[in-house]
This record gives C-alpha cells, structure tokens and sequence, in this order.
C-alpha cells in the first residue's frame, strides 16, 4: 500500500496520533505526515504510505490556507484561547479599523516564531523549552501573507481567511494584529483547507477510511505518488530498462526532454522528471541540468521484488 492519504485531522489528535491511530487502521508500520497541525486545529494532513514516506521532504513548499477565528482583547502565553491567560483588555470596536489592519498584514511580514512550536533552535524544540518556564530570543523571520479575506465580524470574534507560504504560524499572527491594535488578540480556532496542491474537499476522518476499509473502497482514497509529483513525465526507451531499474544514469540524448517554461525549474537551473516505461511503470524522479549528458536520479520509487 504506496502512496498518499489525505486525512481531515480532528481537534485535540495530535499529528503523531493520527499516524499512530492509522497504523492500527490499516495494519502497517511505514507511515509519515507532511506539516504538522497543532492538537487544538483541525483541517487537512498528509500521510504518506509505504514507498510514498520518501515524499515527506520532498514535495515543493507550496501555498497554505487557514481559516482562523481571532478573539480580541486577550493575551494568552501561547498565542491562542487554550493557553493561560496573561491580560484581558477591552476590545476594539471598530469594525472597519480592526479590518485595514487585518488587511495590513498582506505582503512581506517579519514574524517572530512563537515559544509554544515544533521549531527547533540549537536542536531543542522551542515548546519543550516553554513547558519548562523558558524563553529564549527568536529572531523574526521573514515571510509573504499573500493573502487575507475577512468572512465575519461577530465581535471579539474574528473570521478570516489567510494564504500564506510555509512556517506561517497563525496563532502569532493574531497575536501580532492585536498588538497593532492595541487591546491584544488570540487565536480561538484554525482549520487548514489546503496544503500546497492537497485540498480539505478531498479530505477524510479516520473515521471515514475505517469505514472505507472495511467496505474494500480504500484504494479509492489513496493518491499514488506518480499522481502527487508535480512534474513532467519522460518515457524511458526499452532499452535502458535495465539501467533505470537499478537506479543507473540514463544518457540525456536518448530523450526528449523539456526545459523551457516548467514551473518546477530549480534556482540552479536543474530540471526534475518522472520516469515511466510504456507499460505505465513509474520509476523515480530524475534531474536534468541543461547541457548535461546524463540525467541523474534522485528519488527512486519502484518496489523491488
């Protein structure tokens, strides 16, 4: 069983125990989740079956999208309404000044990863630090909110929408509006509906693949990897079958291969393809840098006998 499985995390499972809860589901061990979800959000979460655990790293960083509720006229210690609260302040009324500055935020944004997260500096994980009563200095990091659109207004609460780039933590996001508003905010709920090209629509509980398991529909959830790779396909020639079956460079003259216009162009000028025979047998991704007499593999995905 290879390859990716779209689960609609429910609130308080964490990442770890979706996976853990999906081993005994589907009765094996070799299971991976792609971007993390705090206990508290709900929403979309990749994992990855069998072969597929290769493409954990390695899928492009591509567009998130939340949406979030803000609560107004609180401060908590870890950014959101599940934390301990450090002060409570009269909320900001204005419903079209509360909006401009929500709306601020689209662009370039220099945001200061919160203590209570999964980022690590000096190889400790900054909320095992937090648990201790520790706070160390973070420096801001910059990113693009590319963008945001308001849903409702039922105030102190705050319905948005945010498009955002990976290592975008909502919850400091809330924090950091409400500090340009001057009464303060929280985060009192976050759903993510899609995860690069991975949509909540196409999303299930586990619940759902329970179901869907004992009903023999499994194979229907699951997306293969060939499908998930965002790049173009190379048919190999029947000839080096024997090469790429063993993981071998293949000689670049004996392909067609296109350079010009592809999105998944690399800053080095590098070129990534999926390998298939004509029989549809998916190999492995191969790279190609223009110029070059061989093309290179670099993530090989075939179940050997």
């Amino acid at each position: 069983m290879d390859g990716v499985l779209l689960v609609d995390k429910e609130q308080d499972y964490t990442s770890f125990d979706v996976v853990a809860k999906l081993r005994g589901i589907l009765h094996m061990k070799k299971i991976g989740h792609g971007g993390t979800l705090d206990p508290q959000a709900t929403g979309v979460l990749p994992v990855f079956l069998g072969s597929a655990t290769k493409l954990c790293d390695y899928l492009p960083d591509e567009t998130k999208v939340y949406e979030t509720e803000m609560f107004l006229g609180r401060t908590t210690d870890t950014g959101d309404i599940w934390g301990q609260i450090l002060e409570e302040r009269e909320p900001v009324s204005d419903e079209e000044l509360i909006r401009n500055c929500i709306l601020s935020f689209v662009g370039r944004y220099d945001q200061v990863p919160p203590m209570f997260s999964a980022k690590k500096i000096n190889g400790k994980k900054l909320y095992e630090l937090a648990r201790k009563g520790e706070v160390i200095e973070r420096k801001a990091v910059p990113l693009t909110i590319k963008e945001i659109r308001i849903l409702s207004m039922d105030l102190p609460h705050v319905r948005f929408t945010v498009f955002c780039e990976k290592g975008t933590y909502i919850r400091t996001l809330c924090e950091d509006i409400g500090k340009k508003l001057g009464c303060g905010a929280c985060m009192s709920a976050l759903r993510r509906l899609q995860h690069g090209s991975f949509n909540i629509e196409d999303a299930h509980t586990l619940s759902e693949i329970e179901r869907a398991r004992d009903d023999g529909r499994l194979s229907d959830m699951i997306l293969t990897v060939e499908e998930v790779l965002p790049y173009p396909k190379l048919l190999v020639p029947d000839d080096l079958l024997r090469l790429i079956r063993n993981g071998n460079k293949l000689p670049a003259d004996r392909f067609e291969i296109p350079c010009i216009g592809l999105s998944d162009q690399l800053s080095s000028g590098v070129f990534r393809y999926k390998m298939k025979d004509r029989g549809g047998t998916f190999y492995g991704v191969y790279q190609f840098t223009p110029g070059a007499e061989m093309l290179v593999p670099e993530k090989m995905f075939l179940q050997k006998d």
